[in-house]
C-alpha cells in the first residue's frame, strides 16, 4: 500500500497508508481530509477536488485528459503541478506521493 502526505489549506501535513485501489481523491476523503470537498463524487465535473501535486510527482502521473485540462484551467488557482485528485488512481508507484489541497474558489 502506498504512503501519501496531503497537506491541507492551513499548511499541515498528514501521512496515511492509502488502501491500494480507488482514486487518490477517495484516499484523501477516506481518510478524513473534509476539505476536499468533492461534489460530483469523482466524475471530473466540478473541480472541488483539486489539488496540486509535488513536482517529484508530476512525471510519475498519466497525463490530464481534455476534461480534465479544461476544468483544470478555468480555476484561480491553477497551476503546472494542479491535478483533479478524482482522476488520479492509486497504485504502489506512487508511494511517497505529497499533494496540497488548492485554495477554495
Amino acid at each position: 500500500m502506498p504512503r501519501l502526505s496531503v497537506i491541507t489549506r492551513a499548511g499541515e501535513e498528514h501521512s496515511f497508508e492509502a488502501n491500494g485501489h480507488g482514486t487518490l481523491m477517495e484516499a484523501i476523503r477516506d481518510n478524513g481530509f473534509d476539505e476536499l470537498l468533492a461534489i460530483c463524487g469523482g466524475c471530473c465535473s466540478c473541480a472541488t477536488c483539486h489539488v496540486h501535486v509535488d513536482p517529484a510527482f508530476v512525471a510519475k502521473l498519466p497525463a490530464r485528459s481534455d476534461d480534465e485540462v479544461t476544468l483544470l484551467e478555468g480555476l484561480d488557482h491553477f497551476k503546472e503541478n494542479s491535478r483533479l485528485s478524482c482522476q488520479i488512481r492509486i497504485a504502489d508507484a506512487l508511494d511517497g506521493l505529497k499533494v496540497r489541497i488548492a485554495p477554495e474558489q
